[in-house]
């Protein structure tokens, strides 16, 4: 069993004396963001995430040693790890005005949170992210469920790729996972990612309003 601590927190928590914990490439990032509301996600993420790693290495949140490197593009803007080899993971997300970051000891680690009650085109989203047989269990609830369960189930896809490391690259349809009333689980793998760590999911809801999702791979091996 690995040891995962998942927090939350919401863009109103964003202050400047946060900007004091950021390192240069985050403070470029920050300042770059035109979006008001972009920079406060983006800063309290940073922030949380230093937080938390901090206490765990044993060095103030300024200090912990962070890389950014896309692996298409080399530019510093992929997923956020540590610099040094200390066995954590951790995975930001955020959607709308609420925050989350999880750590993870020994494996890695992917969350997800989509914002509840956003306007949704529901028929375009399944076009594009789910396998015929999700699109048609989907469909098969009443109109008024499948915007919440089509977020229950993108909350699953996108945790199991984050804690991949490929993010939206990865072709989403190809990526089954389980219907939103079943326990959460993978059940059909792309083709490209059929060498996979074992990974786990679990459901989290966020206000008792908002789907979220926890992935965490197995590290002890990959499997077939």
């Amino acid at each position: 069993m690995h040891s995962v601590q998942v927090s939350w927190a919401r863009s109103a928590d964003a202050h400047e004396g946060l900007l004091e914990t950021l390192d240069p490439v985050e403070r470029a990032r920050y300042t770059a963001t035109v979006d008001p509301a972009g920079r406060n996600r983006f800063l309290v993420g940073c922030a949380l995430s230093r937080r938390l790693l901090g206490e765990r290495l044993g060095v103030p949140p300024e200090d912990v040693p962070l890389r950014r490197v896309c692996p298409t593009c080399g530019g510093p803007h992929g997923k956020p790890r540590l610099a040094v080899p200390a066995g954590y993971d951790f995975s930001v997300t955020h959607s709308g005005d609420v925050v989350g970051v999880a750590v993870c000891r020994g494996a890695e680690v992917g969350l997800d949170v989509e914002e509840a009650g956003t306007a949704l085109d529901v028929d375009a989203a399944a076009r594009t992210a789910l396998s015929a047989r999700e699109s048609a269990a989907l469909h098969s609830l009443p109109p008024d469920e499948r915007g919440p369960a089509f977020l229950r189930i993108w909350t699953r896809k996108e945790a199991v790729l984050k804690a991949l490391g490929v993010g939206l690259r990865a072709p989403l349809r190809d990526l089954e996972v389980s219907g939103p009333d079943a326990a959460p689980a993978v059940l059909t793998w792309p083709d490209a990612l059929a060498d996979h760590p074992r990974t786990t999911l679990t459901d989290l809801t966020v206000d008792g309003a908002h789907p979220a999702a926890l992935a965490v791979t197995a590290g002890d091996g990959r499997v077939a």
